[in-house]
């Protein structure tokens, strides 16, 4: 049983979905605080041949609340701009209008809860890219909010009965490989292979959201970067 736990990012970069894909169960991350000016209520998409950071507006959103505590603002206003900027950005983009529906369907979705909103994103396009692995929320299954850092970790893939927890690359020389072997767990990082592809006639952007790489890639190619990877 392998397992990942990760807070919930909106449209996540493609190594996020390299994640998911290594695993069996991918474990949202959502009852622990919320972190400002980080990656999960905004990322980058192609704007004019340029990274452009889309942000969604959150209501009282603070490092005091739980990410899943959190409501969007002005959902309705924020959903028609932002489509509005994927329509105008992406509409020559090969793979346009089965993305640009897989999008609407998920924002038009009656849900102001950021944390729900992602996990709504999250099932679409790993259904949509024919991804297996089950997710699941921390705060609906583990009941260990006391524990703290790889403590919790460690907790969690005990309960799942898992073996090896794979982490993101940037946890490297946080998370030590000795206390997950001490505890019968074999831990490793993920860390994703360079991915080039086309975007129009400019020059490439890397590290954009999701949504870039399913615009300018058939199905089949994005499932084919899913496994572009090495696990150290």
């Amino acid at each position: 049983m392998k397992i990942a736990v990760m807070q919930p990012y909106l449209f996540p970069y493609i190594g996020y979905f390299q994640l998911i894909n290594s695993v069996d169960k991918f474990v949202i991350y959502d009852d622990v605080s919320f972190i400002n000016k980080g990656w999960i209520n905004r990322n980058n998409i192609l704007v004019n041949g340029k990274p452009n950071l889309f942000t969604v507006p959150l209501k009282k959103s603070s490092q005091n609340k739980l990410i899943k505590d959190i409501e969007i603002s002005d959902p309705d206003t924020w959903r028609t701009k932002f489509l509005k900027t994927i329509e105008v950005s992406y509409s020559k983009a090969d793979s346009f209008k089965d993305v640009y529906a897989l999008i609407t369907d998920v924002l038009h979705i009656a849900e102001n809860n950021i944390s729900k909103l992602i996990l709504n994103s999250l099932t679409a396009i790993k259904n949509y890219l024919e991804i297996k692995t089950e997710i699941i929320e921390s705060s609906a299954m583990y009941c260990n909010s006391q524990l703290k850092g790889f403590d919790r970790i460690i907790d969690i893939c005990k309960k799942e009965d898992s073996n090896n927890y794979i982490n993101p690359i940037g946890g490297i020389n946080i998370y030590s490989k000795k206390i997950f072997e001490d505890n019968g767990i074999k831990l490793n990082f993920i860390k994703p292979k360079e991915i080039l592809y086309r975007q129009f006639d400019q020059e490439f952007v890397p590290s954009l959201s999701i949504i870039d790489v399913l615009m300018f890639n058939s199905k089949k190619k994005v499932q084919d970067y899913l496994n572009e990877y090495d696990l150290i």
